[in-house]
């Protein structure tokens, strides 16, 4: 292989990872002008065009993909052989990207971090908070946090959170406003606090338990939102019933400010998981993470 189109491999990678010429300059704090003469100059090089360009839109070729497909993975090989190399001498170091949904932050995430700056002072760590579960290696992340069956199956998956329960919880003064409801059945007839999927984008029916019976509830109300703590909030705030997971409500259950409804009906959520692809198992950085969210759990 000609050695000097190795310094190129980066930019077409960023350029594949962003879907444009602009937003992958900035990743590489260049110019659009220079990420498109290196782009060009691999492709004269290699005979074909990797790219699709329109004036709206920047795609891979068919021969695109296979290219990035490959040279995205050699390129991280390199990096993790370095990084591991380096770490002999100055231990882990070096910025660790995790996508992760929103909710994973107050539940243990800030915990994590905590860890990871006394024992890991060298690592800089980038959370991007993300519901709508997006492909965390083609968007050149090294790592997601996801719930246990969400979890892509040629990924490696470190269980971090233990299963827990999704639970209705309602304020005090919505209970005396609006009365408890006794059974499933009347939940649509009082207020609830609806969520929006991100990814889908249609409103989210409550799985929920029914005996020994797993069933799925429509609710309604006048508040829709894509952001569980949000829904939180406003379920301290008396504006309806939330469907919300049993950890991040913890505190304001022992408080008083919030009220379980119908805790019969909760129902079962595997754990959350620390996912990455097996070629990224050896990343110092990334081992650093998982030994403190082991180190945090136990």
């Amino acid at each position: 292989m000609d050695r000097d189109l190795l310094s190129h491999l980066p930019v077409v990678l960023a350029v594949a990872r962003r879907a444009g010429f602009a937003a992958a300059a900035a990743e590489l704090n260049t110019s659009p002008s220079n990420v498109s003469h290196t782009v060009r100059t691999l492709e004269k090089r290699l005979g074909q065009p990797l790219f699709i360009r329109t004036t709206r839109s920047v795609s891979l070729t068919e021969a695109g993909k296979a290219f990035v497909a490959a040279a995205g993975g050699a390129i991280e090989q390199i990096n993790t052989a370095w990084e591991v190399l380096q770490s002999q001498h100055t231990g882990a170091a070096g910025l660790l990207r995790i996508n992760t949904p929103r909710i994973a932050f107050p539940w243990f995430l800030a915990r994590v971090f905590d860890e990871m700056a006394r024992t890991y002072p060298n690592v800089t760590v980038e959370y991007f908070f993300d519901d709508g579960l997006s492909d965390v290696v083609a968007d050149g992340f090294d790592a997601g946090i996801r719930l246990g069956h969400m979890v892509a199956a040629d990924m490696v998956a470190v269980p971090l959170a233990e299963p827990f329960r999704v639970i209705l919880v309602a304020s005090p003064d919505y209970l005396s406003r609006h009365g408890t409801p006794g059974s499933l059945s009347e939940l649509g007839e009082r207020p609830c606090i609806q969520y929006r999927m991100t990814s889908a984008g249609n409103i989210y029916e409550w799985e929920l338990r029914d005996g020994k019976r797993d069933v799925v509830i429509r609710t309604d109300g006048r508040i829709v939102v894509n952001d569980m703590l949000v829904a939180l909030q406003l379920a301290r705030s008396g504006h309806g019933i939330c469907y919300t997971f049993e950890p991040l409500a913890v505190e304001d259950l022992e408080s008083g400010a919030l009220v379980e409804v119908l805790p019969k009906s909760a129902f079962r959520q595997p754990g959350l998981s620390c996912y990455y692809p097996r070629r990224a198992a050896e990343s110092p950085k990334l081992r650093a993470f998982v030994d403190s969210a082991k180190a945090v759990f136990a």
